[in-house]
């Protein structure tokens, strides 16, 4: 993992960071235990080198991240996999410095910074706050200010969501309506965001049914087709 220069805050390192000649990748993790999965995505990137990472955790999914085993590592793991430049959490809007006029704000050049966001696995509160336009953390708040125009930034750059939840938090009527508002209205070619639905398997709760995140192949698949990351046969890509 490069090291970001302590010398200044998050928001100032990325805003430092966005003509680096990368692709920019915002992964986020929310509240489900489909968090872990966050290592095998990563490490699916890792031949990428001119890939550059930051991920955003809500602090529901910090807790996923105790490093009790192999399947489920440690924030300081996650700090140290290939082409991961920085792990935010909601306290590193507000700091370390105090607030002043005039200063970067985070959740704003994290928007600016990205090529692409990907919400995996995007839980059943989130996806809520998603739908509704809550902006009362880190993540949301950079949803909230995506540039859905695209005047500010100049581009449309795409949302990649992958809900991940209980069987019957999925097929709630609630959540039904949260999905069609999100690919109804910013969905579709026209849109910027993109949702990979839900799967049937066992879920880590003991119930057998839908409502699972897509494998992690997938995801990584999806990232590679919107930042047009390339496979070299028989070198690095």
């Amino acid at each position: 993992m490069a090291q970001e220069n302590s010398r200044l805050g998050p928001a100032e390192v990325v805003a430092a960071a966005q003509s680096d000649g990368k692709a920019h990748l915002l992964l986020a993790c929310t509240g489900s235990v489909a968090t872990i999965k966050i290592k095998q995505i990563i490490l699916g990137l890792a031949d990428y080198q001119n890939l550059s990472i930051r991920v955003i955790l809500t602090a529901s999914a910090a807790k996923f991240l105790t490093g009790e085993n192999d399947e489920q590592p440690s924030l300081a793991e996650v700090r140290a996999m290939p082409n991961v430049d920085a792990v935010y959490l909601d306290e590193d809007e507000w700091g370390p410095q105090p607030w002043r006029r005039g200063a970067n704000i985070l959740h704003i050049e994290l928007r600016r910074w990205a090529s692409l966001l990907v919400i995996a696995p995007l839980s059943a509160n989130s996806l809520a706050k998603v739908a509704g336009g809550f902006s009362d953390n880190l993540l949301t708040s950079v949803c909230r200010a995506w540039d859905t125009t695209p005047q500010a930034d100049g581009t449309r750059k795409r949302i990649i969501l992958a809900p991940g939840m209980n069987t019957q938090m999925y097929r709630h009527p609630v959540t039904a309506r949260h999905l069609k508002v999100i690919e109804e209205d910013c969905g579709g070619p026209d849109g910027w965001i993109e949702v990979l639905r839900p799967i049937s398997k066992a879920l880590a709760c003991g119930d057998v049914g839908d409502g699972a995140m897509v494998e992690w192949g997938v995801i990584v698949a999806g990232i590679e087709k919107r930042l047009g990351l390339t496979r070299v046969e028989g070198g690095a890509p």
